[in-house]
């Protein structure tokens, strides 16, 4: 059986060609990508091509533009087996994490991939990031698809999208998953690590959540910071420190006083490490109890990215039960490694 995917192109430097003329990039029409591209006729999958109207750069991408990705794949779940989507690679991890959470028991691929340089550069990484995500998209077995989730491929790794961090911007091997092992590596075989694959806990049908709230800010601590500064900022409703080490901060009654200012506010905060690797750890040194007193949530390992997608879902989302701390704190789709 041949298997149906849908390419969603949103934009990004993977479908960019050179103006010759100026000697800039430019977005060239993505209908045209076979021409491109031949050798995706050759992939044992029939492939659709929805390009958005207008070719958006990574940094232009945000809750909206998650929104219309989430209603496509809604609208289009039943007719296609998977789904790939390019994207910029600026923001894909955040555009990554925000579908993980809206895309509610997921039974089917949904894979993000870019590249580093445009399809018709000689040297590109695009050719090989595009064809192999479209082969991890058509993957089944026995009928099932063997990832069902939603994940990055980017130079010959797979990795759970909810986990990654772009962590250079000039190298083909651009993205990490420093907290979550590869799910799968391409090289003459398609590898896949089924002991690390996501499978929803529910039975219950696939759903598109559309909730995103923006009424969250994320500021990451230095030393010598001044944190006078929170009290004049306008409310907020959840606050995302991004603290040293394993969840230490400056141990000072004024840092208490304003951190639990904000807690009367109603302000929720939610402490993330600065660190690449390892997570929050409240306790494990004295200057962290200041967040147990003040009531503050563990990002645990959770990317930043992550942490602000899962934050701005939760946040007064209706279709959840419970506060928002006792949400965040759940592990709903791989995110976080649970205790």
């Amino acid at each position: 059986m041949k298997r149906k995917v849908l390419l969603i192109y949103t934009g990004g430097t993977i479908g960019m060609e050179k103006d010759y003329e100026t000697g800039s990039l430019r977005a060239f029409d993505f209908g045209s990508i076979f021409q491109k591209l031949p050798e995706m006729k050759l992939i044992e999958c029939e492939v659709d091509v929805h390009p958005f109207k207008k070719p958006l750069d990574s940094s232009d991408m945000g809750p909206k533009e998650w929104k219309i990705i989430a209603k496509l794949i809604g609208k289009n779940y039943d007719l296609y087996d998977g789904f790939v989507i390019l994207h910029g690679t600026d923001t894909m991890s955040y555009t990554a994490s925000a579908l993980s959470f809206m895309l509610k028991n997921l039974s089917k691929p949904v894979i993000l991939t870019g590249s580093q340089l445009p399809i018709g550069d000689l040297r590109t990484d695009a050719k090989e990031n595009l064809l192999t995500a479209l082969y991890y998209a058509s993957l089944y077995e026995n009928d099932k698809a063997l990832i069902q989730e939603v994940t990055i491929y980017f130079e010959y790794k797979l990795l759970r999208g909810n986990r990654t961090l772009k962590y250079s911007a000039e190298y083909f091997d651009a993205y990490q998953s420093p907290n979550y092992p590869a799910l799968g590596q391409s090289g003459v075989h398609l590898n896949i690590e089924k002991d690390f694959l996501w499978r929803a806990k529910s039975d219950a049908p696939f759903t598109v959540d559309l909730h995103l709230s923006q009424d969250v800010l994320f500021w990451r601590i230095f030393p010598g910071m001044h944190l006078e500064h929170f009290s004049e900022i306008p409310q907020m409703k959840v606050l995302i420190l991004q603290v040293f080490g394993s969840g230490t901060i400056f141990n000072t009654k004024k840092t208490l006083d304003i951190l639990q200012l904000l807690r009367d506010r109603g302000t929720e905060i939610v402490v993330v490490s600065q660190c690449v690797s390892g997570g929050i750890s409240f306790g494990k040194y004295s200057n962290s109890n200041i967040f147990t007193k003040i009531g503050a949530i563990s990002g645990n390992d959770m990317t930043a990215e992550s942490a602000i997608t899962k934050a701005m879902h939760l946040l007064e989302n209706p279709n959840y039960k419970g506060n928002f701390a006792e949400n965040f704190a759940k592990n709903l789709c791989g995110e976080v490694t649970e205790s």
